[in-house]
């Protein structure tokens, strides 16, 4: 076997494999409060891939620091509040709540027009891990924000006007900043956009088809233009649109496995992407035994894992989750499987 980066870019094009790559998370709590535990584990189990470098710039909206307690002001000129420092921020105030004119908004170009990307290519040079670029490319979540969850969710069952033309000035924006990634010597790019909850999707599919496939297919085109793989970093319940995120072109998916049928979306689904997670169970993390982990890994690779992986081995550590759960996860996955396990 060669480098990690080899193993991950096997994996994506669903050539054999020795192991499905590793891809563990830390939340940034898990990391302040729990730093010692975290380089112990990444010293017993290193990641495959890896985050370039990189920061963007302040913004001329901007207050306040994301990584500190209290309210911050981000450089789209959303409100949020940390309540405790390393803790998720909560969204406060949105801008265009009350607009009428949503697209007179301006994203702020200035993110782009002084970003610097030198240190993303040292990153890359330095190391002989896949580089994953984790980009602020989000339309459906800005469009929360912006304009408040409760009313660009209206809006877009609505088919309003204005909610569609400041989609179009987000988009513009976006193609933007996926062409400048692209450029990079990165190996893949990540889109997010939570679109899903543990029952389904926040909205109903057809709107996800009209309305943002041919925006997540242009950023596509433009990342493998450049020779590079789409992952696209969802949440909940994405199987309503799993053939069209495969459509798309996206070559990995991150959604919640457990919130679906393991076994059909792999019946169904594991030649055609990678799926990008596995035993990222939270309460099972947090609550469950060790041998309850295990279990949940072995009936993810009973499902995924054949040697010709379908599957990246994420796992995201939350702060409450013992240090014997996590380790017991990234264990299992090197564990040999037993023959009759892929019948």
């Amino acid at each position: 076997m060669g480098t990690s980066r080899d193993r991950v870019i096997q994996t994506l094009r669903h050539e054999p494999v020795d192991r499905a790559p590793r891809d563990l998370w830390a939340s940034p709590a898990t990391e302040l409060q729990r730093g010692d535990e975290w380089a112990e584990m990444l010293r017993r189990y290193p990641n495959d891939i890896f985050r370039p470098e990189f920061r963007y710039p302040g913004g001329h909206r901007t207050r306040g620091s994301v990584s500190e307690a209290g309210q911050h002001t981000d450089a789209w000129g959303c409100v949020w509040q940390v309540n405790q420092r390393g803790e998720a921020p909560e969204l406060k105030h949105s801008p265009l709540a009350d607009s009428r004119q949503p697209a007179s908004f301006r994203p702020p170009a200035h993110l782009l027009d002084k970003a610097n990307f030198a240190s993303v290519n040292k990153s890359c040079a330095g190391s002989s891990r896949f580089a994953l670029a984790w980009t602020d490319v989000r339309p459906f979540d800005r469009l929360q924000w912006l304009r408040g969850p409760e009313g660009a969710l209206s809006d877009l069952r609505s088919g309003a006007r204005p909610i569609r033309d400041l989609l179009g000035v987000l988009h513009e924006f976006y193609c933007r900043e996926i062409a400048l990634w692209a450029g990079t010597e990165v190996d893949g790019i990540v889109i997010q956009d939570d679109w899903g909850s543990d029952s389904g999707l926040l909205l109903p599919p057809q709107i996800f088809r009209e309305v943002f496939k041919p925006l997540y297919r242009d950023y596509c085109r433009e990342i493998h233009a450049h020779d590079k793989f789409a992952f696209f970093r969802g949440a909940g319940n994405l199987e309503a649109v799993m053939e069209d995120l495969i459509d798309i072109g996206f070559d990995a998916v991150h959604a919640h496995l457990f919130s679906m049928n393991v076994e059909s979306l792999a019946e169904r689904f594991r030649d055609r992407i990678v799926f990008w997670g596995g035993s990222d169970a939270s309460k099972l993390l947090v609550q469950g035994t060790v041998d309850e982990v295990k279990a949940a890994v072995r009936r993810v690779r009973a499902a995924f894992d054949f040697g010709r992986s379908g599957i990246i081995a994420q796992c995201l550590w939350d702060v409450r989750a013992p240090f014997h759960n996590i380790a017991a996860a990234m264990e299992q996955w090197l564990t040999p499987m037993p023959a009759h396990a892929h019948a």
